[in-house]
């Protein structure tokens, strides 16, 4: 099945370079470029996409709006554009709807894979985002109203509990695998578990519970560690 996409970005080069590689993949068809993220919505509207790949700063309306709204009216999936040294939006985009975050320096296989994961359902954080949004989440005008601890966390085994540390953290599968010195197959069933006794969509979500429970923090250091 070919993977649908629309690539949105204000900055032409950028949007034509992300598409020419999309666009040769034999699995996935770039469906419409937008300058602006109210040209991306009305193209998502018209066309159904299976993936939106926004940047956050666009004129007219900015990605993390653009993806509320594909992300309330539509089946569509959002992956999220960015460079950190200017934007400070993680937080605010996977509330809106992210399933993935990738850099704007992104490679060319990872950017491939970011949309192949997010089409099937997947989500994607990697870890150079997930320690962004710890730093953004914890930082002190966000710590002004406590975080009280989830009562749904009482539900998890101890070792789902640590994969769900782990993920917070921004650790793969398989570095999970690793750091639990189990099995692949093993992290996925704990993963699955943890998703189903949170009542989450995916594990952005779970990252995002980790934070507001207050079960990751700043500063947390790894397990073993």
């Amino acid at each position: 099945m070919t993977i649908r996409v629309v690539v949105a970005d204000d900055q032409e080069l950028v949007r034509s370079g992300f598409s020419m590689i999309l666009d040769v993949q034999p699995d996935i068809e770039v469906v419409a470029e937008a300058g602006d993220g109210a040209e991306a919505v009305e193209a998502v509207r018209r066309l159904s996409p299976d993936v939106a790949l926004l940047d956050i700063r666009m004129p007219r309306l900015d990605g993390i709006e653009a993806c509320r709204a594909i992300s309330a009216e539509t089946g569509c999936r959002s992956v999220m554009l960015t460079t950190f040294d200017s934007d400070a939006y993680v937080y605010e985009a996977l509330h809106a709807g992210a399933s993935g975050f990738l850099l704007k320096d992104v490679r060319r296989d990872d950017l491939v894979h970011a949309v192949r994961v997010v089409a099937r359902g997947d989500s994607l954080l990697a870890p150079s985002v997930a320690r962004r949004l710890v730093e953004e989440y914890t930082r002190p005008t966000r710590r002004e109203t406590p975080r009280r601890p989830d009562p749904r966390l009482d539900a998890l085994t101890a070792r789902e509990r640590e994969t769900l540390l782990l993920l917070a953290r921004g650790l793969s599968n398989a570095e999970i695998a690793a750091e639990l010195v189990v099995s692949d197959h093993t992290v996925k069933t704990h993963v699955g578990n943890v998703l189903a006794k949170l009542g989450l969509r995916d594990r952005i979500q779970a990252v995002i519970c980790a934070y507001e429970s207050g079960l990751v923090t700043a500063g947390s250091p790894p397990l073993g560690g």
